[in-house]
């Protein structure tokens, strides 16, 4: 473990731990294999960059969408700041019989990335709350619209903070979390994750639907589909009509790259 000044940006100890387990990497597949997010996600993706090209997954864990995609025909690179995911991944790939390109790297620091380089990217199963800090968030975000070309894609997931008010514990956990933020003890939309597996908690950042559609604007991104998702099997949000914003469990966002002449608009 690094000194906390040492720590790459926007990684937390906790989440540095978490990165370097062994067994966390191993585990991982097992552990998510009843997550309704899965397929959604997955199928997502597929909807909205069907035609093969060059894509890049952020934040890749063990390759589950970067095997997929390179199995229809993508030119896929899989980044994670993880080597023990990135390993996994490489073993999964080979029995696969497709090839992706692995870096090992972290999301806020992607400048050994050329701009415009890639024709889609996605950032899946919240790894974008796991960046700590609004300033590092929007750091990743801003070097995702540098390496997509103009008009290129980028699908995100993200989680909803209002989904806690479907419960009591829930609407107890945002009121003290909003006596916190207004206090100056924790910002707003950080949630700390509990420790599991042996592992120190690290923070989740829990977005409304409002900020992250504000937040991809604000990078040059033009929001297109909105997908609410829910904990149904499918991971569809039953009508999502009836106080989606509250009731959704999290977003799948699909985002275009503006061009320059749209920015100047």
């Amino acid at each position: 473990m690094p000194a906390p000044w040492q720590l790459p940006p926007g990684v937390t100890p906790g989440l540095w731990d978490y990165l370097h387990d062994p067994g966390i990497a191993r585990a991982y597949d097992d552990q998510l294999a009843a997550s309704p997010l899965l397929q959604a996600d997955l199928d997502f993706v597929l909807a909205h960059c069907p035609v093969p090209g060059r894509f890049i997954d952020l934040g890749c864990g063990t390759g589950r969408l970067a095997i997929a995609l390179a199995q229809r025909g993508h030119q896929v690179t899989a980044v994670d700041l993880s080597e023990e995911m990135l390993r996994v991944a490489r073993a999964k790939a080979t029995a696969a019989g497709v090839r992706i390109d692995l870096l090992k790297a972290n999301l806020v620091e992607l400048g050994c990335l050329a701009g415009a380089s890639f024709d889609a990217a996605a950032c899946l199963f919240s790894t974008l709350g796991m960046i700590a800090g609004d300033d590092a968030r929007r750091r990743f975000l801003t070097h995702v619209r540098r390496i997509l070309r103009p008009g290129g894609t980028f699908i995100v997931h993200v989680h909803n903070r209002w989904f806690h008010l479907g419960t009591a514990a829930g609407r107890r956990l945002l009121i003290r979390h909003y006596w916190d933020a207004a206090s100056g003890r924790t910002s707003l939309g950080d949630f700390a994750m509990p420790p599991h597996q042996g592992i120190g908690s690290f923070p989740m950042h829990l977005f409304t639907r409002r900020a992250i559609t504000r937040l991809l604007r604000d990078v040059g991104f033009a929001v297109e589909t909105i997908r609410p998702v829910g904990l149904r099997p499918d991971g569809t949000l039953r009508a999502p009509w009836w106080f989606g914003r509250l009731r959704a469990y999290g977003y799948l966002l699909a985002g275009r790259a503006v061009t320059e002449s749209e920015t100047l608009l």
